[in-house]
Formats: structure tokens, C-alpha cells, sequence
């Protein structure tokens, strides 16, 4: 497994590619053009700038996370077919920079969804938090004004200003939009980007929807086993692959998160590896990547990893804020460090074990 870091590149990161590159065991970043609109074509300039000067750091781009997909994708309007192109365009793009994995995911207006992006903790650490009740008092025009406005200053994945201008007009498009549809328009998508994938060998990680039961009446589709399997059974070719993130998939106790990695072999390109709380029906915090600070076991979530012999990035994911950190919420520089020593850790027991056996 390839150890990574996520970086939002210099001009949006508090954390730099020279502190990242003084993580113990950490060789690469997953990363992306962060300036670029959904639905826009990324230009090979502008990649391969990226890309001298993540290698100038001593480090290597293992994953991009994400090239997002324009919503008239996955409402299926008419004007999809150009964006469809222009995506393909960047997929080509980045093949000829030998970039070769794309996290990516298919939820309609919101990536993903917090009540709290700092809930305290008892011990003075502040984390991302999910309450359904408060979801629910909140009207799903305002999020994007309560995301930003506790951002600590930074854009927020997923809730990158231009999508505020329009999120009332975003709702009415998808009104006729259900699980059916979105996995139709999902299936069509990726029957169009197959070619270019196979080409250049790319391969499409599919984030689960975060969290992973609907959230504001719209539909979710990439959220339990038989979803998953659903979706790559109907489109059954190696580029066709998932981001596992185990707090995402996690959030749902129903979901037997050792299971979904045996069972999909052969099928994951990425691994976001943290770890959460769950307090009840709809209510988790997120945690340290430790096993004992969360619900989920880290330790047996790794061996099923290196049983089906996984071997591609790995990264830990949304980290405490600790120390004093202003940073990103859930993307700061300290505990993300932690988790992934923690995951190095994990691995390598995993690994030596495997080979007394």
C-alpha cells in the first residue's frame, strides 16, 4: 500500500508539500487543480506544472480527488454531452501526464454533509460531526452559508463558491431525480469515459455518499454492498473501481466494512482509512484513526486490505484539529500526520504477520 496525504496545492493548503514530504512512510499526495470549475476541461499545461512541483518535493501524485462532475451529468440534461466531452478531454489529459487513478463521486448537490465541522471534544481536540436532527432543522439553501462560514477561511470539497449561486435552482433539477435515475446517468457516464480510461489505464474511484442514507430528500446510491456491487456488475471492467472510505461506509453499522473489501476484489483503487464514533441512528463524530477512539477496527479493516492484496494509495482521512492548528477543517497537518504513522504502523504488523503464518 501507498501511503498519501491529501494536498490542495500551495495556494489553498495550509500544509506544505516540504512538511508532508516529513511524514514517516508518507510517499505521495493525492491532489487537484483546485482552481478549476466543475464541468471545465483541466489543460495539460496546468497538470503537468502540478505535477514538476509535487516530484520537486521528493514526492509523487498517486491519485487526483477529485476532476468533479458537472451536475447536468447527473440530472442527464441535454447539455450533458459536452461536459461528458470536456471531461474526457481531461481524463486524456492527465493519461498523458501518467496520473492514472481518479477519485470521484456522484452525489447530487452536496459531496458531503455535516452538522459540525468542530464539535469539542473532552480532550480539547475539535472534530467533524453529523446530527440528523440538526440536519434537519437546517434549511438546505443555507448549508453552503454554514459550511463556509465555519470554514476557518478555507473552501471547503464540495462546497466551492459557485455552487452557492445556484443551489435553489439545483434542488428544482434534481426534483425528478431518484435512485433509478442517478445510477442510470451514472452507468451512461461512465460508458462514454470508458475508452479514454482503458486507453491511458485510469482508473475511476467512486467516493460512497457521505453520509450514507439520503440527506435532504435527494437520492444515494453508492452507500451500502449491494449497491456497490450493483453498480460494478453493470459496468464490469477493472477501470470501473471504488474509493473505499471506511467513515463514509462506516457511518451506517449495517454496513460490515471487512466484508465490502472481500467481496470486491480486484475493485478498489483507493483507500480513505479513518476512523468514527457512531452515537446513534444518524449521529456520528468523527476520530482519531486509533481503533479504540472509534467504532470502526483499523487493524482488521488493513488485514482485509492486504488480504486481497490490495497495493494502491492509501490515506488517512479528516483529522482532529489539535495543538492550536487553524487549518481546513478535518485537513490539518498534525493529526492527519498521526493517523497515517498509525496506518505505516498497521500495515507493516499486518504484513510481518502475514508471512509467519
Amino acid at each position: 500500500m501507498k501511503m498519501t496525504l491529501r494536498w490542495f496545492g500551495s495556494k489553498h493548503d495550509s500544509v506544505t508539500l516540504k512538511q508532508i514530504r516529513q511524514i514517516p512512510g508518507v510517499t505521495g499526495v493525492i491532489t487537484t487543480l483546485y482552481d478549476i470549475p466543475a464541468g471545465k476541461v483541466w489543460p495539460l499545461e496546468n497538470i503537468l506544472k502540478l505535477k514538476e512541483e509535487v516530484e520537486a518535493s521528493g514526492l509523487k501524485i498517486e491519485g487526483i480527488e477529485s476532476v468533479n462532475i458537472h451536475d447536468s451529468i447527473k440530472i442527464g440534461l441535454p447539455e450533458r454531452e459536452q461536459y461528458i466531452l470536456d471531461y474526457i478531454k481531461t481524463l486524456e489529459n492527465l493519461g498523458k501526464a501518467g496520473i492514472n487513478m481518479v477519485c470521484y463521486n456522484f452525489m447530487p448537490v452536496f459531496d458531503w454533509t455535516r452538522s459540525d465541522l468542530a464539535k469539542m471534544r473532552s480532550d480539547g481536540s475539535t472534530v467533524l460531526s453529523y446530527d440528523q436532527d440538526l440536519i434537519d432543522k437546517i434549511d438546505p439553501e443555507k448549508m453552503f452559508e454554514q459550511i463556509d462560514k465555519n470554514s476557518n477561511g478555507f473552501v471547503m470539497p464540495g462546497w466551492e463558491p459557485e455552487r452557492l449561486e445556484y443551489v435553489k435552482e439545483l434542488f428544482e433539477k434534481y426534483k425528478d431525480v431518484n435512485n433509478e435515475k442517478l445510477f442510470d446517468n451514472l452507468v451512461y457516464f461512465l460508458n462514454r469515459i470508458r475508452p479514454v480510461c482503458e486507453k491511458y489505464n485510469i482508473m475511476m474511484a467512486i467516493h460512497p455518499d457521505d453520509p450514507s442514507w439520503p440527506v435532504f430528500n435527494l437520492p444515494r446510491i453508492i452507500n451500502t454492498k449491494e449497491n456497490i456491487l450493483k453498480l460494478l456488475n453493470t459496468v464490469d471492467a477493472k477501470f470501473n473501481g471504488l474509493t473505499l472510505c471506511t467513515g463514509s461506509l462506516g457511518s451506517n453499522p449495517n454496513n460490515d466494512l471487512c466484508d465490502i473489501i472481500r467481496s470486491i476484489k480486484g475493485r478498489i483503487h483507493f483507500a480513505h482509512v479513518r476512523n468514527i464514533i457512531y452515537i446513534a441512528k444518524g449521529k456520528f463524530d468523527e476520530a482519531a484513526h486509533l481503533s479504540k477512539d472509534g467504532s470502526l477496527d483499523m487493524y482488521e479493516i488493513i488485514k482485509a486490505l492486504h488480504e486481497i492484496g490490495f497495493d494502491g494509495p492509501v490515506r488517512p482521512d479528516h483529522g482532529r484539529a489539535i495543538w492550536g492548528e487553524v487549518a481546513m477543517p478535518g485537513y490539518g497537518l498534525y493529526d492527519r500526520a498521526l493517523g497515517a504513522t498509525y496506518l505505516n504502523g498497521l500495515i507493516e504488523a499486518v504484513e510481518k504477520s502475514s508471512k509467519t503464518k
